[in-house]
C-alpha cells in the first residue's frame, strides 16, 4: 500500500495478524538524519504510483506463498518525509519466527530493488540527491511491459 500519511506500525502489525502465527515480525524503515556524513533533513519520495502498487501487491503474494506466512503487508510513504519518520514498514507474520523474519528481510530487499520509487535526499546544506537501488528508466520500462503483459 502506497500513502501520503503517516505510517501506524501498529496497525499494520495487527491487520496481518493471526492465532495460528507464533512469529510477528514488524520492520519500520525511518528517515535518518546522517548519511554518508551528510545531514538529511528530509526524504522525498515519488513513485510510479499504478506500477508500484501492482508490484507491492505481488511482491506480498510472492512472500505469502514462499515463506508460508499467514499474514503479511507493506505500507510505503509517498510525498514528505521528516528525519525520525517512518518511510516503510512491514509486517509478517508466520507460524514460527523464522519465516517471519525471512520474509521481512526478502521484502525489503526486494521493495529497494524492484518497486519503482525513488527518494531524493534533501540535505541540511540546501543539495539534494536522488536514490534509487537498481532502478534504470530501461528496468522500469521493461517492468512495465512485463505487467502489461502477462
Amino acid at each position: 500500500m502506497l500513502t501520503r500519511d503517516p505510517i501506524d506500525p501498529n496497525a499494520l502489525l495487527a491487520a496481518v495478524a493471526d492465532v495460528t502465527a507464533g512469529g510477528n515480525v514488524l520492520f519500520v524503515g525511518t528517515t535518518r538524519s546522517l548519511t554518508d556524513g551528510a545531514t538529511t533533513t528530509c526524504l522525498a519520495y515519488e513513485a510510479h504510483e499504478p506500477l508500484a502498487r501492482a508490484v507491492l501487491a505481488g511482491l506480498v503474494a510472492e512472500a505469502r506463498d514462499r515463506f508460508a506466512l499467514v499474514g503479511c503487508g507493506v505500507v510505503h510513504r509517498l510525498g514528505t518525509v521528516a528525519a525520525g519518520e517512518a518511510s516503510v514498514a512491514v509486517a509478517a507474520s508466520a507460524p514460527h519466527r523464522k519465516a517471519a523474519f525471512a520474509a521481512g528481510e526478502w521484502l525489503m530487499d526486494r521493495i529497494k530493488r524492484e518497486v519503482p520509487i525513488w527518494k531524493c535526499e534533501h540535505r541540511l546544506d540546501g543539495s539534494r540527491a536522488w536514490v534509487h537501488g537498481d532502478m534504470s528508466p530501461d528496468a522500469l520500462s521493461r517492468m512495465a511491459e512485463d505487467r502489461n503483459h502477462p
